[in-house]
């Protein structure tokens, strides 16, 4: 059997990969008052941007618990080559926490390596799926563990948000709070950075700010994968696709959208890129 590699749903892994590769994605919790959803489960992508802009709760999110990772966890103990867990930032989300601690209730049954990716959305997926890879061609769980840790350093995520406002209500701002007061007019420009998110700039049009994505993609060497993801615009997210086509071959761009998880903190109109360069 191969290491089975375990993620969580704010990689917005586009499903087809995920059963492509065997990978596990964790569910995380949302919330709209009383009522609680499993991330990808319980309410679809459509549904929950349907919702957020008009429904009068602002809805909150939580991490999954340790018991829901020791269900699966326990679930592949039988799994002798081992599980490689790989997630959200924990400067994000709690989620890191939930699987080692429930790691450590799983100790002396199976070996598990959980990873903190220091990004989200498809810069964890993009680790995800390079373990995924590894796993199928029958690599060790040691030998991936120790290509995801130097890959972690490689993955780099900026993205265009319509507004702050939902990333102020979630708590999730982090260092953006500087821009708080200054960019609620226009369109900001954030990027993971020592896994939380931290501004890296501002501008008053969205096509000047899809054009800094396009530099900033440019401007590195190496580029081994590529991710655009968009919470509500499919075709703004396809035509970014065909304009990075210089840097990295198109087919092989994989486009994904956020899940409700971080949909809650992103908003509508949120358009990022994750890259992966070696050099």
């Amino acid at each position: 059997m191969a290491v089975k590699v375990v993620t969580d749903t704010t990689a917005d892994l586009p499903p087809a990969i995920m059963k492509e590769l065997g990978i596990i994605a964790i569910p995380l919790y949302v919330r709209f008052g009383e009522q609680v959803y499993k991330d990808g489960i319980d309410i679809t992508q459509d549904d929950f941007y349907k919702r957020l802009p008009v429904d009068p709760v602002h809805p909150n999110t939580s991490q999954p618990s340790p018991q829901d990772f020791l269900d699966v966890y326990e679930k592949l103990a039988d799994n002798k080559d081992g599980i490689i867990s790989i997630h959200i930032s924990k400067k994000l989300s709690g989620t890191w926490e939930s699987a080692n601690q429930a790691k450590q209730m799983m100790e002396g049954r199976v070996a598990i390596e959980v990873i903190d990716s220091l990004s989200v959305s498809m810069g964890l997926g993009l680790l995800a799926i390079q373990a995924g890879r590894m796993a199928q061609q029958g690599a060790g769980l040691e030998e991936i563990k120790n290509e995801i840790e130097k890959a972690v350093s490689q993955i780099h995520l900026m993205g265009i948000f319509d507004t702050l406002k939902y990333l102020a209500a979630g708590g999730r701002i982090g260092r953006g709070k500087a821009l708080l007061g200054s960019v609620l007019n226009v369109k900001p420009l954030l990027e993971i950075k020592d896994g939380e998110f931290a501004p890296v700039g501002q501008v008053r049009s969205r096509e000047k700010s899809i054009e800094r994505l396009v530099e900033w993609v440019k401007g590195f060497n190496n580029v081994v994968a590529l991710s655009v993801v968009h919470t509500t615009t499919p075709d703004e997210a396809e035509v970014l696709a065909g304009r990075l086509d210089g840097v990295f071959p198109k087919d092989k761009i994989i486009i994904s959208r956020l899940g409700a998880a971080l949909g809650t903190h992103a908003g509508p109109g949120t358009l990022w890129v994750a890259v992966q360069s070696s050099g």
